[in-house]
């Protein structure tokens, strides 16, 4: 309820509520009532759970197996109104077994087709953190049955995979029924290029392009803003050969794309609090949080003023 209402204060339109954990209950009863609470506000849902590739590193064995994941998932989603339910596969570590990982989560995607389509919710996949590039994406989709499948488009995370967030969204657009939009960072590095992900209009990405083409090819998504710093940038070593044992299949244009953009890229250099390895200190955290709500809502003005994005707003 308290999302709801903060997402309402900014006067936005839409909101991923991403994982079940999002929720204080789901019983029935309450899942009721946060449909009616997001009526009443004038906020549209989109719903989500995690990782449903049990071959996947990141799979939590507590879901008990893939399809009751998915189903649990797609009932809450049809419970609060979202017309999608975003999922991934895994992440980065999955890469070397993405073929059989892929297989698996076809598999279980097929298993809940039925549900997914008498409840009239589209299962969005992720191309999550590492672990797939758009063109597997639209494999995984098309294979499993676009139909009831469809893509959570993430801009951030092409980074992790070499990937030109518009290669992303060009190769996705037709499939796209839901967003993760953040903006990165990239610029050259002796061992290839750096990335960090960085507040909307902070960094590499041109975004004036990038809207420019997603009113056009997915004119219907909504586009929900997943703005994530506070994290130090990460090296992508492609001038060094084991880089590319994950990456067998990557056609030459496409990684040009990439090398453009870190060609034209440059570093973040403003300020931010940047989170260590292990546990935080009560301090940090705080700061760390209230970094990301301040990034977050000013991200927002970004997509709202500079961007021209959303309705709300407009009065």
């Amino acid at each position: 309820m308290q999302l709801l209402d903060y997402a309402a204060s900014l006067q936005l339109d839409t909101i991923q509520l991403s994982g079940l954990g999002d929720y204080e209950s789901l019983e029935p009863a309450h899942l009721a009532k946060v449909k009616d609470h997001a009526a009443r506000v004038e906020i549209a849902i989109d719903a989500g759970i995690g990782c449903i590739c049990p071959l996947s590193k990141g799979w939590n064995p507590r879901e008990g197996n893939a399809t009751d994941y998915l189903l649990k998932g797609l009932r809450v989603a049809h419970a609060v109104g979202a017309p999608s339910m975003r999922c991934y596969l895994g992440g980065g570590a999955d890469r070397p077994n993405l073929e059989r990982c892929m297989e698996v989560t076809i598999q279980a995607l097929r298993s809940v087709r039925a549900q997914a389509l008498d409840l009239g919710v589209r299962i969005a996949i992720e191309n999550h953190s590492g672990d797939t590039q758009a063109r597997e994406v639209k494999a995984l989709i098309e294979e499993a049955g676009k139909d009831f499948v469809g893509s959570c488009l993430d801009s951030g995370n092409p980074m992790w995979v070499v990937e030109d967030p518009l290669v992303t969204l060009e190769t996705l657009g037709p499939y796209v029924v839901t967003t993760h939009i953040r903006d990165s960072a990239v610029c050259e590095h002796p061992r290839g290029a750096t990335a960090q992900w960085v507040a909307l209009g902070d960094g590499s990405v041109n975004f004036h392009r990038f809207v420019g083409l997603y009113r056009k090819v997915c004119p219907n998504a909504g586009m929900q803003l997943e703005i994530i710093t506070g994290r130090p940038p990460a090296v992508l070593p492609y001038l060094e050969p084991d880089f590319w044992k994950v990456f067998p299949h990557m056609p030459a244009w496409e990684f040009a794309r990439f090398v453009e953009l870190a060609k034209s890229g440059h570093p973040y250099m403003g300020p931010m609090v940047i989170g260590g390895p292990g546990e935080q200190s009560p301090a940090i955290k705080a700061a760390l949080k209230e970094q990301e709500r301040t990034d977050l809502e000013r991200s927002l003005e970004y997509a709202k003023k500079v961007l021209g994005v959303g309705v709300r707003w407009r009065g």
